[in-house]
């Protein structure tokens, strides 16, 4: 078997307001089914090493979490070497369930931005309320970024992590670029 390859082998840039870095290759799964039957939830809860989270939320210790994607979807993340034995764990615990469990690792890219003005970069891009207090801790947004869709989290509050599909992972790290250029802050969260 081969080595697991980023989709832009983990470029990184610093030369701007944030620090752009693609990440991975990072095991996520898609679980899909009835978010309120107990052993999907004890299934996920297996799988992605953590509690639930609430609606809107993700809920991530260290490699692995699960992040809530729509009223009927998770997203479990974990160390790319563990999908495997983890969709194979999910598959056996709901067989018989009405449940959806797919390896999407391959399928996108990851992007942490670190620095003060990541929540400026962010607000730039994506039509969401950047500020503090409309968005923290373990908030998680599906949304757009210019026009490529994307999922987003904040793990502390100068740093976002970003799931997008491999396919745009180019055109998102330049727009995230452009968007941290130097002399383009705006510093309305300052």
């Amino acid at each position: 078997m081969s080595d697991p390859v980023s989709a832009l082998k983990n470029i990184s840039d610093d030369t701007g307001l944030v620090t752009i870095s693609e990440i991975g290759p990072i095991g996520m799964i898609t679980l899909r089914g009835d978010l309120s039957d107990k052993a999907l939830v004890k299934a996920a809860v297996a799988a992605g090493g953590v509690n639930l989270p609430e609606q809107g939320h993700c809920n991530t210790q260290g490699s692995q979490g699960i992040a809530w994607m729509s009223p009927d979807e998770l997203l479990i993340i974990c160390a790319y070497a563990d999908v495997q034995d983890r969709l194979a764990d999910l598959r056996e615990k709901l067989a018989g369930s009405h449940a959806l469990v797919v390896n999407v690792s391959d399928a996108r890219a990851v992007f942490d931005i670190k620095g003060d003005h990541a929540r400026e970069v962010i607000a730039k891009l994506a039509p969401v309320d950047m500020h503090p207090d409309q968005f923290n801790g373990t908030m998680f947004r599906r949304t757009r970024f210019a026009q490529v869709p994307a999922a987003f989290w904040m793990p502390d509050g100068t740093s976002a992590r970003i799931v997008c599909f491999r396919s745009v992972a180019q055109y998102m790290f330049d727009l995230l670029k452009t968007a941290a250029m130097p002399g383009s802050e705006v510093r309305h969260y300052a």
